[in-house]
């Protein structure tokens, strides 16, 4: 067959993304434009050009990229290859996160089918397998975020660990310790008895269930309860003292009676916090297990007496069900109680939340427990300074209303956590009087309040502590060059579902150590769903492995699938049928490629046509479409360029364009070169316009359509 406009062979075949993308992604890497300072250096940026930075979201290192994965880089990387077209300076940092809880417990997993448990290892064991382990993991998740076309700066890639990461994080640390933001306080936390830690309350599931409620007598009173293995400390009875039925009771008063180990002596307390239309107006508190109960004894300065241990067994206060672990005795309890006449009624349809571990779902059991504690409120304070004067933009603008109302009502920070994995607390304590003191240099050796020996605390950061440092820890604040170019970063697009984990406190931390903002404008997607709508999940079996996708039908059918339609803060629905799809395009991308290379070869590149009135009225509608967008990606509604391009391309070029054109060329004359011409500045302009949303085809079709040899991603974008 005559190839007189010798087109490459593989244009004559159906496009392959298999054998396209690996190729491309490490032409792209050896080119070394992902790093700003190679684009400046090779003439593709202005020195002085104004900067654009995005720092990527840590990915865990524990697992694989998950659908929810695969949205972040498609859309962080939509907005890096457009700025980067744009001359921007334009710095996207990928990093690690060493995700420490959730890491370990996904290793727990691996040693519960070995037949192992953590328990049973010495911290330093366990610390060195989760090391191996993440770092097997970590090279596995960086080529797949490779795959998905990410064009980030790799010879800048931070890991949570890092040594200088580690080092910023002491800092902050110290520096909150300096400033009276930080206090180690014996007070009431959330405790997993399974994970055998503390958590924040962000980090907490709510979970409406159905329990018994059990109304027991209490001396003269009547209590209700859904956890009576809880009771055996119960000696104080509180009430409103507006209540007019326990009118004749006064605050402080002894009465004698009998309860589930024999009689005790209980004491009235009045306090205003008591809901008196709750069951019967009246309840003993168990101040050691209910963070309210904690409260009420801290308010009136009441004892406070441990029931239930770490690992959800009953201690000697029990009497005959100490050792029982609370689950298991329950059941017991009740029928003791009934025995001794102590039960009114049972309601066995009683409908309330109880808390339960994010990640087992098991039931949290409040303890008193010694804990560093950041104060929240005075940074809270600082970063809502910053998001009432708008000086962050929120997109959707739903989700600042809902950052200010939680920084509005902003509890301190529980950062202990007593697990292996993550950034050792830097600090000593005293089992004598349960002092804390920050030690970085590790010299202090006794209590400067008892004078007794110190030991070192061997808890470790909650992850989020060090992760909402991330912005300026990766750039290497204060002093890195890096720091100073592209800090305050551009973008934080994340999940709409980590508003209060990560973002607001990258806010509040953010600007507490660098005196600016971190980012000024968050962009917040929603959850990635299968496709009949339902979260995925592995217990269901749905969950949609990305990869899988991409496979099949090619990263930038993924990519523009996972865009089009997909409005910030919305759930996505993702159908394979949907990315199938957005394959055909590829593929249509394609054979017009060849069409217009077969048809325009012999129209000299230097020739100037004067296009027809058709041809012009076309190319006007291109340049206006070209205006719209380019007003439309600075606004960040990808999801709304993404379908012009595609319809346009489709249905404007495709459908109507190039049908028209055939007649033309035909025709010859100054009818073909109008045609001729219009098909490619319609095709340069196109490609370059989908590059950002479907990278490695138009990468590869601008390899066959531009002679100049500089790669399509920091070529310049069209301009109307």
């Amino acid at each position: 067959m005559e190839n007189p406009a010798n087109i490459p062979e593989k244009l004559f075949k159906p496009y392959s993304a298999a054998g396209t993308e690996g190729r491309i992604y490490k032409l792209w890497e050896k080119s070394g434009f992902f790093n700003p300072d190679t684009c400046i250096e090779k003439g593709h940026t202005k020195p002085d050009a104004e900067s654009f930075s995005i720092i990527m979201p840590p990915t865990n290192a524990n697992g694989s990229l998950h659908a929810g994965h695969g949205l972040v880089m498609t859309l962080e990387d939509i907005m890096v290859r457009y700025k980067r077209m744009q001359g921007y300076k334009t710095l996207w940092l990928p990093g690690l996160d060493h995700a420490g809880f959730e890491t370990q417990v996904v290793y727990e997993k691996k040693l519960e089918k070995e037949d192992r448990s953590r328990f049973d290892m010495s911290h330093e064991e366990l610390y060195k397998e989760i090391l191996d382990f993440t770092l097997t993991n970590s090279t596995n998740i960086k080529s797949q975020i490779r795959s998905m076309g990410a064009s980030c700066d790799w010879s800048r890639e931070k890991f949570t660990l890092d040594p200088d990461i580690v080092t910023t994080v002491y800092s902050t640390f110290k520096k909150l310790s300096e400033d009276k933001l930080l206090y180690r306080g014996k007070r009431i936390i959330s405790w997993c008895p399974k994970h055998q830690t503390s958590f924040s309350d962000l980090e907490i599931a709510d979970e409406e269930r159905m329990d018994p409620l059990y109304y027991l007598k209490y001396g003269p009173f009547v209590i209700a309860t859904v956890r009576p293995e809880t009771k055996f400390g119960d000696k104080y009875v509180v009430m409103h003292p507006l209540d007019p039925r326990y009118s004749e009771y006064a605050n402080g008063q002894k009465i004698d009676l009998e309860w589930i180990n024999g009689p005790i002596t209980a004491t009235i307390i009045k306090d205003d916090s008591i809901d008196m239309e709750f069951g019967t107006g009246v309840m003993t508190i168990t101040p050691w297990h209910d963070a309210a109960d904690f409260a009420i004894a801290e308010r009136h300065k009441l004892d406070k007496e441990q029931i239930i241990d770490e690992k959800g067994k009953l201690l000697p206060i029990a009497g005959e069900f100490s050792g029982m672990h609370i689950s298991k005795a329950r059941k017991l309890i009740v029928e003791k109680l009934q025995t001794k006449g102590l039960v009114e009624k049972i309601d066995d349809k009683y409908k309330h939340v109880v808390r339960t571990c994010y990640k087992c779902g098991t039931l949290i059991e409040p303890q008193i427990k010694s804990q560093w504690f950041v104060k929240m409120k005075p940074l809270a304070e600082r970063a809502l300074e910053k998001i009432n004067a708008d000086e962050i933009n929120y997109i959707p603008e739903q989700y600042k209303k809902i950052t200010t109302y939680w920084l509005e009502n902003i509890i301190d920070w529980n950062i202990s956590r007593q697990i292996v994995w993550g950034i050792p607390i830097p600090a000593k304590i005293c089992d004598s009087c349960e002092e804390g003191f920050v030690d970085l240099d590790n010299t202090q050796t006794t209590c400067t309040t008892c004078g007794k020996e110190l030991r070192q605390d061997t808890d470790t950061f909650d992850t989020w502590f060090s992760s909402s440092q991330w912005p300026f820890a990766a750039l290497g604040y204060p002093e890195s060059p890096d720091f100073k170019n592209y800090y305050s970063t551009d973008v934080l697009e994340t999940a709409g579902e980590i508003i209060f984990f990560w973002v607001s406190r990258m806010i509040m931390l953010g600007l507490y150590v660098t005196g600016e903002i971190p980012f000024e404008t968050v962009y917040l997607h929603g959850l990635v769903l299968d496709a009949k709508g339902q979260k995925m999940s592995k217990s269901k079996g749905n969950v949609i492995n990305p990869l899988d996708l991409t496979s099949k039908y090619g990263t930038d059918a993924f990519r523009i699938g996972m865009v089009v339609g997909n409005t910030p803060g919305t759930s996505l629905a993702l159908a394979e049928d949907r990315i199938r799809g957005y394959s055909k395009f590829a593929n249509k991308m394609w054979n017009v490629t060849r069409f217009v290379l077969e048809n325009t070869y012999d129209l000299p590149t230097d020739e100037k046509v004067t296009l027809d009135a058709a041809d012009q009225k076309s190319l006007d509608e291109l340049y206006a479409l070209i205006k719209e967008i380019t007003v439309e990606m600075d606004e960040y509604k990808f999801y709304i360029v993404a379908e012009k391009l595609y319809h346009h391309f489709w249905h404007s070029f495709a459908d109507v364009i190039i049908e028209r054109s055939k007649t033309k060329i035909t025709a010859g004359g100054d009818a073909k070169r109008s045609a001729q011409a219009l098909l490619r500045e319609e095709l340069n302009i196109l490609i370059r316009a989908l590059h950002p949303f479907m990278p490695f085809v138009t990468e590869e079709i601008w390899s066959m359509i531009d002679r100049s040899e500089t790669p399509l991603m920091v070529s310049s974008w069209p301009q109307a």
